[in-house]
């Protein structure tokens, strides 16, 4: 690994622990973001966030889907987190399952294999992180049980 990616894999540590610490599974390879897709059963949900370090992520998808994911009494079977710019094969992989235009930070909740949700970064970034976690929150009030 060369000076640069070291770096920017320690600055990246504490943000990808914002996540695995709240239970979120690390999916740093193409490997383990298939296996957590394909355990996803047609009638459980899965929560996915696409991490970043970028201050959108930092200030307000990391916190709110923390926040949500934790406290909201409907939550998805299955957390899972790939970090963009760190995990590429990785975060490719999770981007072909979601079928959306490439964005980070953003997040994803499938049904099966179905996404029902998607929140990209324009829905994110200079928006109330109030308004973010009511986003969340719906979407696992109408699709999780």
């Amino acid at each position: 690994m060369n000076p640069y990616e070291e770096y920017m894999k320690e600055i990246a540590k504490p943000m990808r622990e914002e996540l695995t610490s709240q239970s979120f599974s690390d999916l740093e390879t193409e490997d383990a973001v298939d296996s957590f897709m394909k355990d996803i059963k047609d009638d459980e949900t899965a929560f996915v966030v696409i991490n970043s370090v970028c201050g959108c992520a930092a200030g307000l998808a990391r916190p709110a889907a923390v926040t949500v994911a934790v406290q909201n009494p409907v939550k998805p079977d299955y957390l899972g987190t790939v970090f963009a710019g760190q995990d590429k094969p990785a975060t490719e992989r999770m981007r072909e399952y979601i079928k959306q235009a490439p964005s980070s930070p953003s997040m994803a909740l499938f049904k099966g294999q179905d996404l029902v949700h998607f929140i990209p970064r324009e829905h994110i970034e200079g928006r109330d992180i109030n308004d973010i976690m009511m986003d969340i929150k719906a979407s696992f009030d109408e699709n999780c049980s």
